[in-house]
């Protein structure tokens, strides 16, 4: 046993305890100073139990994951105490969970936590939901990986305890109630919370200053920036998210959820390689976690930080502002999901791109080209699977590889019913309408009974919508896209593109061969025209670019390499075909792509044109 630990487990409350008290709240502690093999101590620390046995629980899945990631395995050295210090019995039920039996007696758990960054493939767990413990440097604190709670107490009071060093502070949406100051260069921050939901909804990451704020409204923004290699700043960073969120809140009109919003970006030095590999991000009522590549260079990090960060920020909307039963009270060791991803995920992706065209941030061929692109992956799944039912059974093995179509079909479904609102009452109703009717009958803290909510928006629209509904949400049929664009004056069009290098949208030129690592071009697409241009053909084995040798451990530098290449410089591939290696030699040009698009009528009438302009700029 360490110091850390000798510490923790005889620093109790009191060993004698008055027969009545004043209820106090449950005490969770991080130490962030004594880090031992990247490793931290969190003791959760409740009142008196009145009852003979408990469990402790670390969430087993929560809130906008939606898969089952069993953050317990994180955690070791589990000790149950009494309030002499000594250790009680207990079981462990499973990853997740502990019975305690003694529990009269029990006056905190103690463990130890390790971050998810540094386990192979991170545990299974997405980055943006992950965690990190790098000592004296940075420590992203995803709440659900550190601090459990006991059975039947998710609802009462927390308080929050991090000790850290003095040097770090903190970057979070929270307001820290008080911080006092320590032997050795250490502080400790207190946060005072109402519920659990509440100890997991507001991520912090401690790292050393690199912070900046802005005002949009009568909201203020915090962005708070780790960058190993000081590639990145806040300041670097912050005009293109000042840019977004002025547009969002504009967008949005008198929706207004938050006086306070914070962004945690997390850039990673080395993905996949002991450090943060997936990337993205993940929502939380005021604040959002990023994790994002350092290597990206400043204009691509842009671009992507305005297409995820408008996502998460849309979700103040749904599922945070308007939700059901199965949201409000999040069982997060045994979930029951809601049947309505189409509207928490899908409509929530489909206004991050619908604002940016409303707004002048695209223009609209841009916006028709990424619907297309949604319709054409998300052909890739069972279209005739209905959405309820497979949100409902998202967590199970038959659908849990569908959630990507959430964010494809999804968007897809808000986009349609966007359209059909609006013909329906003459432009002057769309879907960012029928979520603020939504959000006056809901809100935040009235949850409403998951089979309710579609009768609820054909009461606050049009009879139909209901059918629109039974045909494509609950029932089995395909959306007819054709029939939806022909309404707002699109029609079907092959053209020449701009692509990536390697991969067209979501759709990549190049594949593994898992058996000898290697990275083949796909013998069953099109190349673009720079891949044919420089003697690409559909099956060679990619060995080397300009000297450097690439297989699936390193392709993603190969992908962002690529994003820095500039038109009309050399550029040599080494391929492998038919057991030979070939040098292949040309000039590097802008590679394009002949793809299926929607694009505007030539010959549209006055009805179209309307609906299209209600539709867009509405």
């Amino acid at each position: 046993m360490g110091v850390a630990a000798a510490s923790l487990l005889f620093a109790c409350k009191t060993q004698n305890v008055p027969q009545t008290q004043t209820e106090q709240p449950i005490v969770a502690s991080i130490n962030l100073v004594d880090v031992q093999d990247d490793k931290v101590w969190v003791t959760v620390d409740p009142d008196r139990f009145t009852v003979d046995s408990t469990t402790f629980n670390i969430p087993k899945t929560v809130p906008g994951t939606y898969s089952e990631d069993n953050y317990g395995k994180f955690s070791e050295g589990f000790k149950a105490l009494d309030y002499k210090g000594n250790e009680l019995a207990f079981t462990k039920l499973d990853d997740n969970s502990y019975s305690i039996t003694d529990a009269r007696n029990l006056d905190k758990v103690m463990y130890q936590v390790n971050d998810s960054f540094d386990w192979e493939n991170e545990g299974g767990v997405y980055s943006m939901a992950g965690t990190n413990i790098l000592k004296d440097e940075n420590f992203l604190l995803n709440l659900h990986g550190f601090v459990g709670y006991f059975d039947k107490m998710k609802e009462k009071e927390f308080r929050l305890e991090i000790v850290r060093p003095a040097d770090l502070i903190p970057a979070s949406s929270l307001t820290v109630d008080n911080t006092t100051s320590g032997e050795n260069n250490t502080k400790t921050d207190v946060f005072k919370l109402d519920r659990y939901f509440e100890v997991i909804d507001n991520p912090i990451m401690y790292s050393a200053p690199d912070t900046t704020s802005f005002m949009v409204q009568d909201m203020q923004v915090l962005l708070s920036v780790y960058s190993p290699n000081k590639k990145h700043s806040a300041q670097s960073l912050k005009p293109g998210m000042e840019k977004m969120i002025r547009a969002q809140k504009r967008f949005l009109g008198d929706i207004n959820s938050t006086d306070k919003y914070a962004i945690l970006v997390y850039l990673s030095d080395s993905p996949g390689e002991g450090n943060a590999g997936n990337f993205g991000a993940l929502e939380h009522h005021t604040s959002t976690v990023v994790v994002m590549p350092e290597s990206m260079e400043p204009k691509a990090l842009d671009k992507s930080m305005t297409d995820i960060v408008s996502h998460e920020f849309f979700h103040i909307i749904t599922p945070l502002g308007i939700h059901s039963n199965e949201v409000h009270y999040f069982d997060y060791n045994d979930p029951k999901m809601s049947q309505h991803l189409w509207m928490y995920e899908g409509v929530t992706e489909y206004f991050a791109n619908l604002f940016q065209v409303n707004q002048g941030l695209i223009n609209n061929q841009e916006f028709y080209n990424r619907m297309v692109e949604k319709i054409t992956t998300s052909q890739r799944f069972d279209d005739t699977v209905p959405f309820t039912v497979m949100s409902k059974n998202i967590l199970e093995d038959e659908y849990k590889d569908s959630y990507y179509n959430v964010y494809l079909k999804g968007a897809l479904i808000g986009m349609t019913l966007d359209i059909r609102l609006r013909e329906l009452s003459g432009g002057k109703m769309g879907i960012l309408d029928l979520m603020k009717k939504l959000n006056e009958r809901y809100g935040k803290d009235k949850p409403f009974n998951d089979d309710e909510l579609i009768p609820v928006i054909v009461e606050l629209t049009y009879p139909e919508i209901q059918e629109f509904f039974d045909t494509y949400v609950s029932g089995k049929t395909p959306i007819p896209y054709d029939e939806f664009f022909e309404k707002v004056g699109l029609e079907e069009k092959e053209m020449m593109t701009e692509v990536g290098y390697f991969i067209n949208g979501q759709t990549p030129y190049i594949t593994a061969n898992q058996q000898t690592m290697e990275i083949l071009f796909r013998d069953n697409m099109e190349l673009n025209t720079f891949l044919k241009d420089l003697g690409i053909e559909g099956g060679d084995t990619l060995k080397s670019v300009n000297g450097t040798e690439y297989n699936i451990k390193n392709v993603y530098d190969l992908i962002m390499a690529s994003q820095n290449w500039s038109e009309g410089n050399d550029i040599t591939m080494t391929v492998k075909r038919d057991g030979e290696e070939i040098k292949l030699e040309g000039k590097i040009s802008t590679p394009k792509d002949m793809d299926k698009t929607y694009v505007e009528m030539q010959n549209a009438d006055g009805e179209q044109i309307e609906l299209r302009n209600a539709w867009l700029k509405g």
